[in-house]
């Protein structure tokens, strides 16, 4: 992974769509219901998409990554940066590298990681800025890849704990977490995420505070199970130092 990503510095993210971002966005803005459209800004000066729930005096606030190909409002992430932000937290959900539309998982990885990177990093910093007591990283099936090498890639990472959901293998280089992570999947989940549970969890057991959970019935979106994925993470956020 950690060499993929090294070529990737190299590459041009020639196929990243940053007018399907557009588009989206003027899909999303008009019709948000819960938060407000916040516009980020890369080192580049490149603005991305963020959707941003305040909640004032909250325990924490979640950052949360979408999965391939999709918005920060979409499917799982996008209920779940609703549900949390009901249970008292702050979310921000962020606006991940797109390829265009007919791309294949493997355009992405590793094209798009390097600006995925700094996008984390900048959504960090972000909410570090409105002083919550903590900042958790939540990230689903491709967030989840984009999440672990951005840790490869950071020594010293704000997040006070990281939800891992729907990770499609074991994790790579991991030197760099230091907070607890928990590892979430469903039962009947991607033949890739459950062909691994039992890598990731080794590699928890040298993490402290880190545990995995698989969600009864659910599959690699949690359709249906929303509302116990949500519990599982709340125990986990209201467990962190």
């Amino acid at each position: 992974m950690a060499a993929a990503v090294l070529l990737a510095a190299a590459l041009p993210a020639a196929g990243q769509d940053y007018e399907r971002e557009k588009r989206w966005a003027g899909e999303i803005i008009p019709n948000l219901v819960v938060g407000d459209a916040v516009q980020m800004r890369l080192p580049s000066g490149r603005e991305f998409l963020g959707l941003y729930a305040e909640r004032k005096g909250a325990p924490a606030a979640v950052l949360l990554l979408h999965g391939v190909g999709v918005h920060p409002d979409h499917g799982v992430i996008g209920i779940l940066r609703v549900v949390l932000a009901d249970m008292g937290y702050a979310t921000l959900s962020v606006q991940m590298p797109v390829q265009r539309s007919d791309a294949q998982v493997e355009d992405y990885y590793p094209t798009v990681f390097p600006e995925a990177v700094e996008r984390i990093r900048v959504a960090a910093r972000w909410l570090q800025g409105r002083e919550y007591r903590r900042v958790v990283l939540l990230s689903h099936s491709m967030g989840s890849w984009m999440a672990n090498v951005y840790y490869e890639k950071t020594e010293d990472s704000p997040f006070a704990g990281w939800i891992c959901m729907g990770l499609t293998g074991g994790f790579g280089g991991m030197r760099n977490v230091r907070a607890p992570v928990l590892d979430v999947y469903g039962e009947h989940d991607l033949a890739q995420v459950l062909r691994a549970d039992w890598r990731r969890r080794a590699t928890l057991l040298a993490i402290d505070g880190s545990k995995q959970v698989r969600v009864a019935g659910a599959d690699h979106q949690f359709t249906g199970k929303e509302k116990e994925l949500a519990a599982v993470i709340r125990d986990f956020v209201s467990s962190l130092k």
